[in-house]
């Protein structure tokens, strides 16, 4: 739903601290709704040269300058120092009354905000639910992106606001929610990744020459029926309880690729334990299944979780896994590699 123009925000000056991939993105999406990017913080090579390409024009300064010349400051950096920042920021006076400061983690609410709330700043969460690559295809990306925001609900409107102008959709979270939130985007798009370049490498070992060509159309219908029908879209050995299929895989595994062996006893018991759970595996035909699963635990000590375990993967026949909608991007100085998490 369009934001209605009394409840946009004024046009504002915008300072980004922190030009990894996600903070200068969001400054260009801004731009491009009419506010004004006026400086960006950024220590290294590659973040100067990001600050160029999506920001042309916006001075690179030190992280007080850009709260100095800002009304609204992204601060978008890695999780972890993102309370040591605001607490600096405080510290040496950058942060003004009426300021708006808005971070980017999926991890934290308004709470790592409360030194800045106390200098009179007016905080908000706003986490782009996409992974970011730091380039101008980003700012494209942002069309339809959902954003996990949390704020004080004086200002929700600006915050919708600000989302809406992004070209983003805001999901309200709450702030004791926003781990277990971060957490579930972490396993949908950070660990999508792993999985899928395991497969590509033991394609690769088999022989296939174009292991992205042949995973894509598979890869792409099973995360659509993930979305689309849930744990009915499971598929494979597993669902199917093939314990000798299973065993097959282990063992070729152990030969050639040793250390996928945990990731994939991992999966396969917490598709075993999804699939026992919705009705697709019956326990009579798990028992097998399930020994291989805990032999091959015990034999080499890896993986985790047990039969009955959350999670979801797909076979080689048929559809199955899940992935998270951007999962989590990377945002900051210091995720060059993404989070991304949104992020994600």
């Amino acid at each position: 739903m369009p934001a209605r123009a009394e409840d946009r925000p004024a046009r504002l000056s915008v300072g980004v601290v922190g030009a990894g991939r996600v903070g200068p993105a969001l400054a260009a999406a801004l731009r491009l709704a009419g506010h004004r990017p006026v400086a960006v913080s950024g220590v290294s090579d590659a973040s100067r040269r990001r600050a160029a390409e999506l920001l042309p024009g916006v001075p690179v300064v030190g992280p007080d300058e850009v709260l100095a010349r800002s009304e609204l400051v992204l601060l978008t950096v890695p999780d972890d120092a993102l309370p040591g920042l605001v607490a600096g920021l405080v510290k040496t006076g950058a942060v003004r009354p009426g300021q708006l400061v808005v971070h980017t983690s999926g991890r934290y609410g308004v709470s790592v905000l409360e030194p800045a709330l106390a200098a009179g700043a007016l905080p908000l969460a706003l986490h782009p639910v996409m992974t970011f690559t730091g380039t101008a295809v980003d700012v494209q990306r942002l069309a339809g992106c959902s954003f996990g925001v949390t704020a004080p609900e004086e200002l929700r409107l600006a915050a919708q606001a600000l989302v809406i102008e992004m070209g983003g959709e805001p999901e309200w979270v709450a702030e004791e929610a926003r781990p277990l939130y971060h957490a579930a985007l972490a396993i949908g798009a950070n660990h999508l990744v792993t999985l899928v370049n395991q497969a590509m490498e033991l394609l690769r070992t088999s022989g296939v020459q174009a292991p992205d060509r042949m995973l894509g159309p598979l890869l792409g219908a099973a995360l659509d029926n993930a979305l689309r029908s849930g744990d009915a879209a499971l598929t494979g050995p597993v669902a199917r309880g093939d314990a000798g299929t299973v065993a097959a895989h282990v063992a070729e595994l152990r030969r050639h690729a040793p250390r996928t062996v945990a990731s994939y006893l991992a999966m396969a018991r917490a598709t075993a334990g999804r699939a026992l759970d919705h009705g697709l595996l019956t326990a009579g035909h798990a028992g097998d299944l399930l020994d291989i699963l805990g032999a091959g635990t015990h034999e080499r000590g890896g993986g985790a979780g047990g039969p009955h375990g959350r999670g979801s993967t797909g076979g080689p026949h048929g559809t199955g896994g899940t992935g998270g909608p951007h999962g989590t991007g990377g945002t900051d100085e210091g995720n060059d590699g993404g989070d991304g998490e949104g992020r994600a």
